[in-house]
Parts: C-alpha cells; structure tokens; sequence
C-alpha cells in the first residue's frame, strides 16, 4: 500500500530495511488519521483562522530505516514512528519544535514528507551546560503563512540590570536561547517566541530565567503592538501546576495561558484525572490588556493532541521506551481566528 513515506523511498539508501510496511501501521494510521479529523480544525481559508501548535518531539534526531525497529537498533525511532509524528504536524500551519537534535535526519526527513510546500527555520546548537547540543525549530505551511522579516535568537546584555532584570537573573544567558521569528498571514502579523527553558533539580535553579523571559516579553509585546504585531509565546517552559512557583513567576508580567489549554495534560505522564499532577510543562501564552493585547487575533478553539494509547499500541511499550519513539510530551495546540 503507499504511504506518504514513499518519496524518502525514491533514494535506494532510505528503502526500509524490514520490507513493506505492516497491515498493523496502515490500520493504526488510518485510525489516528480519524482522530485527528475528529479534534483539529481544517484549515480554512487563509483569512479565516490559523492554527498553531507547540511540540516537544523528544530527542528528535536520526532515524532507524526500518518501519520497525528492532531491539538493538539505535535510534528507536523508525518509519512508522515518523509516519506518525509527520500526520500530526501536517494538521497545522506553524509549529514550534524543541529537543532537535544536532543529527538531522529525522527532521529533514519529516519535512520531505510534508512536501515541497513545507518549510522550517532553526536555531544553532545550544552547547554548554544546560543546552544539551539542542536546536529549536519552526516547521511551517508556506501555502498558509509567509515569513515578514524578522528571525533572532534572544540574548541578554550585559547590561541586563539596567534594562530591568533583577540581579542575579540569568546565569550568563539563557541555557537556550528564545528563538523569535515573525510570520504573516493576509492582514495579521505574529511574532512566535518558543523556548526551552532549563530544568534544574530544584526551583530556584528555574526561577531566574522564567522572570526573566516574562519581563522581556512584556517589554517587547508593548513595543510590537504599536506596529500592529502580535506576540505569541510559546514552548516548554518545564513548569509545574498553577499554583506553583514557577507557574506564577511566568505569568507574573500579564503573560496568560488561555482557559481552554488550562486543564489539558501536557504529557503522557499525566494523569487524566489529575492532568496537572506531573507536569504543566508546555504552554502558549500572551498578554491580553494594555499595550501588548492581541490584535486581531481570537481564540476559536484548542487543546492536545492525544498520542499515548493511540499510536504503537501492538508494541505494548512502557511510556519511557514509547518517549524514545514518538514523545513524552503532548502536542498543544490553537486554532485563531482571523478577525
């Protein structure tokens, strides 16, 4: 049966090792390609809505050219893993991705799949301690939405005391440093802020930078908005529940997670009953009053995108050897629309 893996099969090195792809992977795909009909939006026309989404694909790096890697075979993740990972960024116009790794395999290969109208943009290595020679990407629709000019990497000054920061903010810098890149649809630009904030063993190795990401981005959504820009955060910020320290040093600037992605379990770790209970690792947030308020932007819809107990499930895998092969981290996702 063909797949939409056939064109990395073109190249005779790419051919899966293993042969055809199992009668299990086309039924399960077939199935998850149900739900996510069921959940997502279509994307509409280009002047109706856009659709957002933030996705910590866990170790993102190579890939095993088989559609079923075997017990020895390193990565874990194979064909039918990226035949998974590639449906669900298909669903959306923007993603921003974090944990790239420094081998690109997996992510070049995602993107041929996707096809010639999908792009990305990415940061250099994040070295050092903290950075886990990590990238942070965009993969993005060209047919929905455009680049507008602006792509950086955020960076303290020196100076940080005197633009605001507490001492003692930041180590040095960020461990990785916030990727910023500007996209327009139509008539609405929106200014993408992802990041993968350090996750230290203790709060207070946290704390610094999530006060500092929150009062920079007040300072830079109040600037944008006189231009008629829009400014939009989104990532793993290795948060823990409402409540919590870190979830209130966050939002202590106006930053705001929209109410309909408050009770969403952000990875499979969670409990559904206690969705908080784990983790509230991943949001999108933005500032709703005053100066750096959306413009022309209203939220239509939203949530996760399920991917334990629905993907791989003949393999009968425990959660930490399913993280190695899809994620450990839930897709999260909006839909706006485009007033």
């Amino acid at each position: 049966m063909p797949t939409p893996l056939d064109v990395l099969f073109d190249t005779p090195e790419n051919a899966p090792a293993d042969g055809d792809v199992p009668e299990a992977a086309i039924e399960e795909m077939r199935e998850y390609s149900a739900y996510l009909d069921g959940i997502i939006p279509p994307k509409r026309e280009v002047d109706r809505n856009i659709l957002i989404a933030t996705w910590n694909i866990a170790h993102f790096r190579s890939l095993t050219r088989k559609w079923k890697g075997g017990l020895h075979d390193s990565p874990k993740r194979d064909y039918r893993c990226l035949w998974a990972i590639t449906e669900i960024l298909s669903r959306f116009d923007v993603v921003a991705v974090q944990e790239v790794g420094s081998d690109f395999r997996a992510l070049r290969s995602a993107i041929k799949v996707l096809g010639p109208n999908w792009s990305f943009l990415m940061t250099d290595r994040a070295e050092g301690q903290g950075g886990n020679d990590e990238h942070m990407a965009y993969i993005f629709d060209t047919t929905r939405v455009a680049l507008s000019g602006l792509a950086g990497e955020l960076v303290v000054p020196d100076e940080a005391e005197e633009f605001g920061f507490d001492k003692g903010s930041f180590k040095k810098q960020f461990a990785r440093n916030p990727y910023a890149v500007s996209f327009r649809t139509r008539d609405t630009t929106f200014i993408l802020i992802t990041a993968h904030i350090d996750y230290g063993d203790v709060t207070q190795e946290r704390l610094p930078e999530l006060r500092g990401i929150a009062k920079w981005m007040q300072s830079w959504a109040a600037r944008e908005h006189r231009w008629h820009h829009n400014l939009i955060v989104l990532g793993d910020f290795n948060l823990e529940r409402t409540g919590n320290e870190l979830y209130e040093a966050f939002v202590s600037t106006g930053l705001e997670v929209p109410f309909i992605l408050q009770s969403h379990p952000r990875t499979i770790y969670a409990r559904g009953s206690d969705p908080e209970a784990e983790s509230y690792h991943d949001q999108i947030a933005w500032f709703s009053k005053g100066e750096s308020a959306l413009l022309g932007l209203e939220v239509a819809n939203g949530g996760i995108v399920e991917i334990w107990d629905r993907l791989l499930r003949d393999r009968h895998l425990p959660k930490g050897s399913f993280a190695f092969r899809i994620s450990d981290h839930n897709p999260l996702w909006l839909e706006f629309r485009l007033a």
